[in-house]
């Protein structure tokens, strides 16, 4: 063998015989892009996947955590949150926004949206401050006012700051993070702040994401779903109690499939007001299942019934609907839903993003937006969470040695 080929096999050698980072062994895996729904040991190393199988051995790797008896899967993608404080003035996201480190990890999260707290005059500052600074991977949709999102004033009624143009030219500039275009609490009874999200995303090749307030009938929500939002466009707090979704005797209201059919997205945003276990429990009875799972995460939802992503997941799997279901509603759809389609599954060669997570046999009890209790006897638990390979979250030391032990790294 000539010296040049014998070094580079001898090297392909050594790095296929380097240790994995971090080997999870015998959890049940739920991995929907790839249909696994088994027991399987997962692999992480150089912050990617490494290994999706039934057995590794164990000494291939540095650190080892028992994963038996729970379940392993991608890191979640919350495509609905508000993390933007912002400098323009005392306003709704000033006000009750999150920092998302501080609140993601814990929850099994690992990719965070923010809807719309941002319009293309303060995005620079939001991401300096914010996505540049923060170890979730925080990405977002700009709001169609260019002030972004305000609780107080006329600050989202402005229709002379709806500037599709510009709002499209910094997205395009920073389409690295930015993923969407968002519209929300417009109160007038025109069409204007609708169409002109939707024309900055057509500028832009991005989603909208609609949060449609007010609701009107200059401006019916049947026309919003039917005729006016594009395939692949965004629905939020799709079980409010103003969506027009069941009729006098309870059935769900047909158009609503054939929006979904014809591609519009429903999301759950479930937030502080608009969630309502009237509206959620007959149409999932009916089949009618929300296609992303995300909380409208801000000060005021985390500490009323929402609380955070497991909570929100685990009232769907009380209301009837399977973990599987579950897992792919809160990873591999919203990852589809924003264009990201590196997140949200556990492919070898994809960032090792992964949620650990436990479900509890028990009694529980769920809130919606009006304080009112589903009873339930499943709850979700995140154990470990994993963001590029490290361990951000660990709620009982899983990845730790005890302190009295020999320490082996």
């Amino acid at each position: 063998m000539k010296p040049l080929a014998f070094f580079l096999c001898a090297a392909a050698a050594a790095v296929a015989q380097q240790p994995y980072d971090l080997l999870l062994k015998g959890g049940h895996v739920i991995d929907p892009k790839n249909g696994i729904d088994a027991i399987r040991d997962v692999a992480v190393k150089d912050g990617r996947i490494a290994a999706v199988a039934a057995s590794i051995p164990t000494p291939g790797a540095r650190r080892v955590v028992d994963a038996s008896s729970l379940y392993v899967t991608p890191g979640l993608v919350d495509i609905h949150v508000h993390a933007f404080a912002g400098s323009m003035g005392r306003e709704y996201t000033g006000e009750f926004c999150v920092r998302p480190d501080g609140f993601t990890f814990r929850s099994g999260v690992t990719t965070v949206v923010d809807a719309g707290s941002s319009g293309w005059r303060n995005f620079g500052e939001f991401r300096d401050q914010i996505i540049n600074r923060s170890r979730t991977r925080v990405l977002a949709m700009l709001n169609i006012v260019g002030s972004g999102m305000g609780g107080r004033g006329d600050v989202e009624q402005n229709t002379k700051d709806m500037e599709p143009a510009r709002t499209a030219e910094v997205a395009k500039r920073n389409s690295d993070v930015v993923v969407g275009v968002k519209i929300a609490h417009y109160a007038g009874p025109e069409w204007i702040a609708v169409d002109r999200a939707i024309e900055a995303g057509k500028l832009a090749g991005l989603p909208v994401m609609v949060d449609f307030a007010t609701f009107r009938p200059e401006r019916p929500f049947e026309d919003l779903v039917l005729k006016r939002l594009r395939p692949g466009d965004i629905y939020t707090h799709t079980y409010l109690s103003a969506v027009p979704m069941l009729d006098d005797s309870g059935k769900l209201l047909p158009y609503l499939f054939e929006a979904q059919k014809r591609g519009v997205i429903f999301d759950v945003g479930h937030g502080g007001g608009s969630f309502s276990f009237r509206q959620a429990v007959p149409a999932v009875k009916q089949g009618f299942l929300p296609d992303s799972i995300s909380t409208d995460l801000h000060v005021q939802s985390m500490n009323a019934g929402m609380k955070d992503m497991l909570n929100v997941m685990s009232k769907f799997l009380n209301m009837g609907v399977t973990l599987q279901d579950v897992i792919l509603r809160s990873t591999w759809n919203p990852a589809r839903e924003i264009h990201r389609e590196e997140l949200g599954h556990l492919s070898v060669g994809s960032p090792a993003d992964i949620a650990v997570l436990r479900l509890e046999s028990g009694s529980f009890g769920f809130l919606d937006a009006s304080a009112r209790r589903l009873r339930g006897n499943r709850k979700l638990i995140a154990e470990l969470t994993v963001r590029d390979g490290r361990v951000v979250w660990d709620l009982n030391g899983l990845a730790s040695e005890d302190w009295d032990r020999p320490r082996t790294r």
